[in-house]
C-alpha cells in the first residue's frame, strides 16, 4: 500500500479500517500461495524429518499449486535452521518441519527465542513410537526382566542411543527413572551406528525407529523388548508396550509443521486441511507406516501447541533429573 492511501486509511474510523484490513487478509489468503513455498528442515538430507518432509511436501505442492522447495539447514541438533523459519516473514512462505528435537533443544541450549510463544502451529503429520532393540545375548526378553536385571546389576547394562539429549537418550533416560533402573549410556552419532554396535553385541540394546529395527527383529539379528508406546500398536501386536510394565510411561517420536509467529489464520487452516487429506491417503498412511509413522488424523494446528507445550515440560523435567548436558 502506497504513501497517500496509507494516509486515507489513516483518517477513517477505526472500526472500519479494522473491517478493511480484515476483508485484505482474506483476500490475501485466498490467492494463497501465489509463489513457491519454502520449506526448511533442520537436519541432514536422508534421516527421518527430511524424508517425511519431502514425502508431505511434493503432495502439499501439487494441492497449492505451487512448488514446495525443501531446504536443507542442518547443525547445532536443528537450532539453526529452526532460527531461520522462525526468523523469516509470517507470510506464509517460509515453514518448517519439526520433531521433539524441537521441543528439547531450548531445555540444552537457550535459543534466541520463545519455543512456546514465537510460532504459528500448523499440523501435526504424524507420531510413532519407538521399539527396544537387545543383543540376543542378554539375559532379558521383555521389559520386567530387564529392569529386574539393570536393577540388580546398576550400570552393567549398556546401551546406545543416536546422540547425547536426543529424542532417544531422553526417552530411555524416562524409562529408566520412571522404572527405578540404572543402566550405562553410550551415545552414538546416529542411531544407525548404535543399532549396528546392538547386533554386533558391542552394547545390549537401544530404543530404535521401527523402520530400522524391526527389519532386524524379524531377521533374527536382535530381540525386540518392547515399545515406547501407550499401547500396542495395531501393525505389530505381538510386541508389548513398555507402559504394560511401567504403568504412564510413553515417548513419541512426531512430525509437525510450524512457521513465524503471525501467518494470517485462513493459511494456516488452508495447509493444515490439506496435509490432513494427503497423509489420510491409502498410499501415503502405507509408505509412513514403513517409517515407523502414524498419520495424526483430524487435529487441529492448536494441537499442535498443546503437544510442543507438553513434550517441553516433559523433556525438561527429564534433563534436569538425569543431569544431561548438551554435547
Amino acid at each position: 500500500m502506497n504513501t497517500d492511501a496509507n494516509r486515507y486509511f489513516c483518517r477513517l474510523p477505526s472500526a472500519l479500517c479494522l473491517i478493511l484490513a480484515l476483508v485484505c487478509a482474506t483476500v490475501g489468503a485466498q490467492s494463497y500461495p501465489a509463489k513457491p513455498v519454502r520449506l526448511i528442515v533442520p537436519f541432514a538430507p536422508g534421516g527421518g524429518v527430511d524424508f517425511i518432509a519431502r514425502l508431505v511436501g511434493q503432495k502439499l505442492g501439487e494441492a497449492l499449486g505451487q512448488q514446495i522447495i525443501v531446504e536443507n539447514r542442518p547443525g547445532a541438533g536443528s537450532a539453526i535452521g529452526t532460527e531461520v523459519a522462525i526468523r523469516s516473514a509470517p507470510d506464509g512462505y517460509t515453514l518448517l518441519e519439526i520433531s521433539p528435537s524441537y521441543t528439547i533443544n531450548p531445555s540444552l541450549q537457550p535459543p534466541k527465542f520463545d519455543p512456546l510463544n514465537d510460532y504459528t502451529p500448523i499440523v501435526l503429520i504424524g507420531k510413532g513410537p519407538f521399539v527396544v532393540v537387545a543383543h540376543p545375548s542378554l539375559p532379558a526378553r521383555d521389559a520386567k526382566q530387564l529392569i529386574a536385571l539393570a536393577r540388580s546389576r546398576p550400570g552393567d547394562v549398556i546401551y546406545g542411543s543416536s546422540g547425547q539429549g536426543t529424542i532417544v537418550h531422553l526417552s530411555t533416560a524416562l524409562f529408566l527413572h520412571m522404572a527405578g533402573a540404572t543402566m550405562t549410556h553410550v551415545p552414538y552419532k546416529g542411531g544407525g551406528p548404535a543399532l549396528v554396535d546392538v547386533m554386533a553385541g558391542q552394547v545390549q540394546l537401544v530404543f530404535s525407529p521401527p523402520q530400522t529395527g524391526l527389519p532386524h527383529v524379524k531377521a533374527g539379528r536382535v530381540r525386540a523388548i518392547g515399545m515406547t508406546s501407550a499401547t500396542r500398536i495395531p501393525t505389530e501386536p505381538g510386541i508389548p508396550a513398555l507402559a504394560e510394565t511401567v504403568p504412564g510411561y510413553e515417548a513419541t517420536n512426531w512430525h509437525a509443521m510450524i512457521g513465524p509467529k503471525g501467518i494470517p489464520p485462513a493459511v494456516v487452516e488452508r495447509i493444515n486441511a490439506e496435509v490432513k487429506r494427503i497423509v489420510s491417503a491409502k498410499d501415503i498412511e502405507s509408505t509412513l507406516h514403513t517409517s515407523g509413522v502414524f498419520p495424526a488424523g483430524g487435529g487441529s494446528a492448536e494441537e499442535v501447541r498443546a503437544l510442543i507445550r507438553k513434550d517441553y515440560e516433559q523433556w525438561k523435567k527429564v534433563i534436569i533429573q538425569a543431569g544431561i548436558k548438551p554435547e
